[in-house]
């Protein structure tokens, strides 16, 4: 990662592995429909209304900050969105999601039979319906525990993964889902995002799945010498 020189107006892209298929097809087949904005790179604490010079130099170190320049990954850049809400909002919304975390055991039985239903709230705002983002449906398996209904928006806010997750991944516009574990060959761990098709707000928890075919077999020869 790296610095733009903010002198003067400055637009860097760097196209995704999939940008980069569309274009190679053609101009016709590279559209671009949607983008989203973010701040990472500013530090608000720094706008000064104390400033002597008057309120147009307050955010004069703000505007003076380095860019940072494009890179394609998720994790580093874009983690700070800008979204569309009610002029009268006072504060950010936050999602809370429960459970905060879900962890599958070995052998089987417990939460195994039943699955976790995850349920997303909204504080400081209201979101009529959520959408859930299974980062790799491969680890747990996701269906709609409470239904959203059938007018219910999208995401009012892009998530972004990464070329090799998108293939994975589930989405579920609902209120809450049910998570479920599937057997594996080794336990694996994943994400599951939660975006308020209202508000925008975002929070993501941690899945991990600890039911793999040789912990089913060990159980299953415990219980018969038992």
């Amino acid at each position: 990662m790296g610095f733009l020189n903010n002198t003067t107006v400055t637009v860097d892209a760097i196209l995704t592995k999939k940008g980069r298929e569309l274009l190679a097809q053609g101009t016709e087949a590279f559209n671009i429909t949607k983008f989203a904005l973010a701040d990472d790179e500013v530090n608000y604490k720094l706008f000064d209304v104390t400033h002597p010079n008057g309120t147009d130099f307050y955010g004069k170190v703000i505007e003076n900050m380095p860019l940072l320049e494009a890179i394609p990954d998720e994790n580093h850049v874009m983690r700070y969105k800008l979204v569309t809400l009610p002029k009268s909002t006072q504060v950010m919304p936050i999602i809370g999601v429960s459970p905060a975390s879900i962890s599958f055991p070995a052998g089987g039985g417990g939460i195994n039979n039943t699955g976790v239903e995850v349920i997303a709230s909204t504080d400081k705002a209201t979101d009529n319906s959520y959408t859930f983002i299974l980062h790799n449906k491969s680890v747990v398996s996701i269906n709609v525990s409470t239904g959203a209904g059938d007018s219910a928006p999208g995401a009012t806010t892009p998530f972004f993964l990464g070329d090799d997750d998108v293939d994975n991944s589930a989405t579920l516009v609902a209120k809450s889902v049910l998570i479920e574990s599937i057997t594996l060959n080794t336990a694996k761990s994943t994400q599951l995002t939660v975006i308020g098709n209202d508000t925008g707000a975002t929070s993501t928890i941690t899945i991990t799945n600890n039911l793999t075919i040789a912990s089913v077999q060990t159980n299953t020869a415990g219980a018969a010498g038992g």
